[in-house]
Formats: C-alpha cells, sequence, structure tokens
C-alpha cells in the first residue's frame, strides 16, 4: 500500500466514524471501551477523549510515562487545528516533503502529526472533539482508535482498517 492508499483510507474512516449525538456519557463510553482493550491485549497507553477544550474522559495505564499525555495532547491540538487525524496530516506532510513547523509555522512542542488522535464528529455538525491514545507505535495508535470508535458507532473494522504494512525483505 502507498502513502496515498493509506490516506484516503483514512479519509473513508473519517468521513464514516461519526456520532448522531456526543455527551459526556458518549465519551465515557468510549473512553471505558479504549481501556478494556487495552487491558484485555496488556497494552501501556494513556487515552484522551475530549470535546475542543473539554476534557471528558482521561486514562493512564500503567506502565506509561510523563511523556504520553504531553504526545497525546500534542496530538490532540493537531486535531483541533486541522479537523483530521493525527495520522493523516503526518500522512499528507511525508507524502509533500514538509513538516508542521516548516508548511504552518507550528512549534513541534505543541503540535504532533503522529497517529493516535482521531476526530469525534457530528453528523450534520462537524468536528467537536478528539479521541486519542498515546504509548504504541503511531499506525497501532490510530488502528486502535478507529477499532473503538467502529464499535461505538456500529461500523465494521474490518472494512475500515488500514491494510497491514508490507514487510521488505
Amino acid at each position: 500500500m502507498s502513502l496515498t492508499d493509506d490516506l484516503a483510507i483514512i479519509a473513508r474512516q473519517e468521513a464514516t466514524l461519526q456520532f448522531s449525538r456526543f455527551n459526556e456519557d458518549t465519551a465515557w463510553q468510549l473512553g471505558t471501551r479504549l481501556r478494556q482493550m487495552c487491558v484485555t491485549r496488556q497494552l501501556t497507553l494513556v487515552i484522551d477523549v475530549r470535546r475542543f477544550g473539554h476534557p471528558l474522559f482521561y486514562c493512564a495505564l500503567p506502565g506509561t510515562s510523563p511523556d504520553n499525555p504531553v504526545w497525546a495532547q500534542r496530538k490532540a491540538n493537531t486535531v483541533a487545528r486541522f479537523h483530521r487525524s493525527s495520522y493523516y496530516m503526518g500522512l499528507e506532510l511525508q507524502l509533500k516533503g514538509t513538516t508542521l513547523a516548516d508548511r504552518f509555522g507550528l512549534t513541534l512542542n505543541e503540535f504532533a502529526a503522529h497517529g493516535g488522535s482521531f476526530p469525534i464528529s457530528l453528523v450534520g455538525t462537524g468536528v467537536i472533539g478528539a479521541v486519542t491514545v498515546s504509548g504504541l507505535p503511531q499506525r497501532d495508535d490510530h488502528q486502535l482508535v478507529v477499532e473503538a470508535l467502529c464499535a461505538e458507532t456500529g461500523n465494521d473494522f474490518t472494512q475500515l482498517q488500514l491494510p497491514l504494512p508490507e514487510i521488505k525483505i
């Protein structure tokens, strides 16, 4: 798969994974689903679900470091700024051979174009927040969030997941 193929899949994910309503209870449900997925799979992550400017769910699982919440905030800032997943932004910038700093003048201590933060969108309204995880390689962070969003929105993850990366020998 190429970067453009991944970008097309992520754009489809973003268009599909929308909520008809989203409130504190929805955020709690999404956050606890992600937490349970992590506990079951023995993953060490920070989980953050927020409407922009309003944290709704936060969890740091055993083994996380003080770096993980910082990464989560930087990735969520990227979603807030561009209304695109942080992984989409990273791949798009990679494809164009540039960075957030070079292209947009954004400081890398406040923004990160790395996978793991995904827009929370309302049908008919648009992006209102972000769900973010930090702790795995960026593609895996992205996939985990998409899997949880599929479960919460009633979509089939197998139809929206990114393919496994090709292994070069």
